[in-house]
């Protein structure tokens, strides 16, 4: 299923606690590793996703999603659009629950493809930055979220320092 709104949104955050990153960067100033250090440090499992690195963020890195020897509930995609649909394949092949299209990771077929086989799949939108704005923390800086609520959704505690 497509997932575009505020609740579909919350659920996939709040059910997918391990995210596995596609095209995590070792380099720090990086979208992905940037993004990726934000959810672990919020409590998400973190496992990269590179074939040229051996670890990042404190995690082994694997060469793909095969090579994971955990259950992963959400591939998250940091790669060009024309270079998903393989990477969307393996995701149902491993079971994945959600798949999450990063930034400008628009592609349609693959889009397609997870929805039909039964993950959510959220597209062209940032992990971090909808974390942020649905459970905390745009809208303390100024930012209009479009989220309005009398009450603040709750939260998934932060990981133990």
């Amino acid at each position: 299923m497509i997932v575009e709104d505020v609740a579909g949104l919350r659920r996939v955050l709040l059910a997918n606690r391990v995210i596995a990153v596609v095209g995590l960067s070792p380099s720090w100033n990086r979208p992905s590793y940037f993004a990726a250090k934000y959810m672990q440090e919020r409590g998400y499992t973190i496992i990269p996703v590179n074939p040229t690195a051996k670890e990042i963020l404190g995690q082994p890195c694997y060469p793909d999603l095969a090579s994971i020897p955990v259950p992963v509930d959400m591939v998250d995609v940091f790669r060009k659009p024309e270079d998903v649909l393989p990477i969307a394949q393996e995701a149902v092949r491993i079971g994945a629950k959600s798949v999450w299209f990063q930034l400008g990771v628009i592609n349609p077929e693959a889009a397609k493809l997870a929805a039909d086989a039964g993950l959510d799949v959220v597209v062209d939108r940032c992990v971090k930055i909808e974390y942020a704005r649905l459970f905390g923390g745009l809208n303390y800086a100024g930012v209009n979220t479009k989220v309005i609520s009398a009450k603040r959704p709750p939260c998934p505690p932060l990981a133990a320092s």
